[in-house]
């Protein structure tokens, strides 16, 4: 398959339909919704909604259903980026190659303005979940999927970890405790949410489950190493701030060349995940490869 193509496919379909899930910009907007706006809108990847696709398509479920759930995934994610930018957390001034959102519009729009995405995600679920032909106890079970992964048990406990850990000796099992919730939480209910949503068996789930844990934590790996060693023209933000704030990161307890080893395995053990899985996994195995090798190469 042409992964780029699919991707560019993927993106265009999600940020549709992320375009109709807040009110409208324009001269005529609240400063709120332009702050939302700027975030959302700032370019991006999209790799979570589109996994959510992937995997209902994996289990040949229909991704019309899915498609407001992904779009929830990245607000989610994206509420998480505007708090994590802001002075009291991360205190960076570039996001996804642009100034983040309380460099353009305030500490307390950015507050606000990730409070509204993280609530729109929930309205544009809740009201998917009450669509005539929904399955109710799957959509509960999406909805559920993401709370959790989006809360103290998942991305905002990691949040409260990492800021812990900062200064702390780094270790393995620290480092992977933070990241498996500060990133791979998000990540593995993204394919959870899209299984779920698509009606897989529970053997199917399963083997989902286990390709999204070894891939949330690759990603998180293929991370901390473009941080470690990209300019900021290739990942969008500033890099080297994980060294400088002294972070607790995989190239920080074994290296450079030993995360980028521990990122190949993560990707092998995920690909392997899924090797039960038909042609129609295939999206699901390349973009598993393409997150691992924006840091480590093909």
């Amino acid at each position: 398959m042409n992964l780029k193509t699919y991707l560019a496919r993927q993106r265009r379909l999600i940020e549709h339909r992320l375009d109709g899930c807040l009110p409208p910009g324009g001269k005529h907007a609240t400063a709120l919704v332009r702050a939302m706006r700027h975030s959302l809108f700032a370019g991006g990847k999209r790799i979570r909604p589109i996994l959510a696709l992937a995997a209902a398509d994996a289990v040949g479920g229909d991704t019309s259903l899915v498609l407001p759930f992904a779009c929830a995934l990245e607000m989610v994610h994206t509420y998480s980026l505007v708090h994590d930018d802001l002075p009291a957390m991360d205190d960076d001034d570039l996001r996804r190659g642009k100034p983040t959102c309380h460099v353009v519009f305030g500490e307390a729009a950015a507050i606000l303005a990730g409070d509204g995405l993280l609530t729109e995600a929930f309205r544009t679920m809740a009201e998917a979940a009450l669509r005539p032909g929904m399955n109710r106890r799957h959509s509960l079970q999406a909805i559920h999927e993401i709370a959790e992964a989006a809360g103290v048990h998942g991305m905002v406990g990691g949040q409260a970890a990492d800021i812990e850990a900062e200064r702390a000796e780094p270790t393995l099992a620290l480092v992977e405790f933070i990241h498996v919730r500060k990133t791979g939480a998000l990540l593995r209910a993204a394919i959870r949410t899209g299984a779920v949503l698509g009606a897989a068996s529970a053997p199917a789930l399963r083997q989902l489950t286990r390709y999204g844990e070894y891939l949330g934590l690759a990603f998180q790996v293929a991370d901390d190493i473009l941080d470690a060693s990209a300019p900021a023209r290739v990942t969008g933000k500033r890099t080297g701030r994980d060294r400088v704030r002294q972070k607790v990161t995989f190239p920080a307890v074994m290296g450079v060349p030993a995360a980028r080893e521990c990122a190949r395995g993560l990707l092998a053990q995920a690909v392997s995940a899924i090797a039960g899985f038909d042609r129609q996994a295939e999206p699901l195995r390349a973009i598993a490869g393409y997150v691992v090798g924006r840091a480590v190469g093909p």
